[in-house]
């Protein structure tokens, strides 16, 4: 059965919008800057350089709504909103539409300030919107009540896979005949004292030595130290083709094939080798119908780790092999998590879309490790006709999804 992506929208350093994002990207641009947050529990963060979205909430959403959610809620629903619209805001039967959403942490801003605020002022002062707010769910039920997704509203959390399972979720719940019709996206809003120090504590983010903020995040160069936090979201429309047809609605792109595996290995470290990374792309590209000879672009996951890096590349190479042209998004976006897939699903679209590939910032000298065409300095332009969008995240999460053109 063919998945049109009907519509895409997103939330990102850069803006509200798909293509101020892409635009950027093509320009190589950074959205990566050092944060400007006051605060005692700011104070004692050793680093702080990030990614945050750029998100006018009250004027998009009207002051009071928006502070009746948390902030990875209101990304979520300007960025579906995008997306709905682009896609022509489907008449579709309720219980024929589903949300799915992924997420790393849920409303975690929302948890810590409640927190603050019951220590310093007690329990009376906490606001009963607490747990509404804080939930993991939220945006998807946020989003169902909005659209009047009857169909289930769908929520995964599985670290910085979220994002690029919800749409593998998403595109089952079409393929099984649940549903016609499903926004499906991540978002995440994770850039906070505790998640900042927890990963400063850890050596997974870059430490700045003097450098540009915007130098800091460096997949696949040989001086890549860390990864920089983001926040972000992105959603599609999938629609049935079928369903997309008879209304004479346009797509961006067909999703062909996902993969999902586990590792099984550690909680944080993924498996050297990337077996199982590999393992989640050739059955992704199994299912598309296609060999990785097929395959002309890659939008890699690459976060700017030592290790993971290098063991994706391996597997990207004995996947899909040394022709495709590479890009790591991320470092000029930063890390978004649970928004991650999503958003670089859409991105991953966008080069089909338009025959281009965004350039990896900061790639100054690739690593000998990675025997691949990693795009880096300008855009590169080449007849695409399959991308591939990797995610792995924390536990051994493994997603791969394969787009092909409309």
């Amino acid at each position: 059965m063919d998945i049109s992506v009907t519509g895409y929208g997103a939330v990102s350093p850069f803006g509200h919008g798909v293509d101020p994002l892409w635009d950027a990207l093509l320009a190589g641009s950074s959205g990566v800057r050092q944060l400007d947050r006051d605060g005692a529990l700011w104070e004692q963060v050793p680093i702080r350089v990030g990614a945050p979205a750029a998100l006018d909430a009250d004027g998009l959403l009207g002051r009071v709504r928006a502070n009746r959610l948390d902030r990875s809620q209101q990304l979520a629903l300007v960025a579906a909103a995008e997306a709905w619209s682009d896609a022509g805001a489907p008449a579709v039967a309720g219980d024929r539409l589903a949300v799915v959403v992924g997420t790393g942490v849920g409303g975690i801003e929302t948890l810590l300030d409640a927190h603050d605020t019951l220590g310093a002022s007690g329990a009376r002062r906490v606001s009963p919107r607490t747990v509404p707010m804080l939930m993991a769910n939220a945006a998807a039920a946020q989003i169902s009540i909005e659209y009047g997704a009857r169909g289930g509203a769908y929520t995964t959390v599985s670290a910085c896979a979220s994002g690029a399972e919800a749409i593998a979720v998403a595109a089952r719940l079409i393929v099984t005949g649940e549903a016609d019709v499903v926004i499906a996206g991540g978002a995440e809003a994770a850039v906070t004292p505790v998640t900042m120090a927890s990963f400063a504590q850890s050596q997974a983010l870059a430490k700045p030595d003097g450098d540009d903020p915007a130098t800091l995040s460096r997949p696949f160069d040989v001086r890549r130290r860390g990864f920089v936090l983001g926040e972000g979201a992105g959603f599609v429309v999938l629609e049935r083709a079928e369903h997309a047809a008879a209304r004479r609605q346009r797509s961006h792109a067909t999703l062909a094939g996902w993969g999902i595996t586990s590792d099984a290995h550690h909680i944080t470290a993924p498996l050297e080798d990337g077996s199982e990374q590999e393992r989640a792309m050739t059955a992704a590209i199994r299912m598309a119908g296609l060999t990785g000879g097929d395959v002309d672009h890659v939008n890699a996951h690459a976060t700017g780790t030592l290790l993971g890096d290098i063991g994706e590349a391996a597997a990207i190479r004995r996947t899909v092999g040394p022709h495709a042209l590479v890009t790591a998004p991320k470092s000029s976006i930063g890390h978004m998590f649970g928004a991650a897939g999503a958003v670089e699903a859409i991105l991953t679209i966008r080069a089909l879309e338009t025959g281009t590939v965004p350039p990896t910032r900061n790639l100054e000298q690739l690593d000998p490790a990675v025997d691949l065409d990693v795009v880096t300095g300008t855009v590169r332009s080449a007849p695409l006709r399959a991308a591939l969008n990797n995610s792995f995240g924390f536990g051994g999460q493994n997603a791969s999804l394969v787009f092909t053109t409309a």
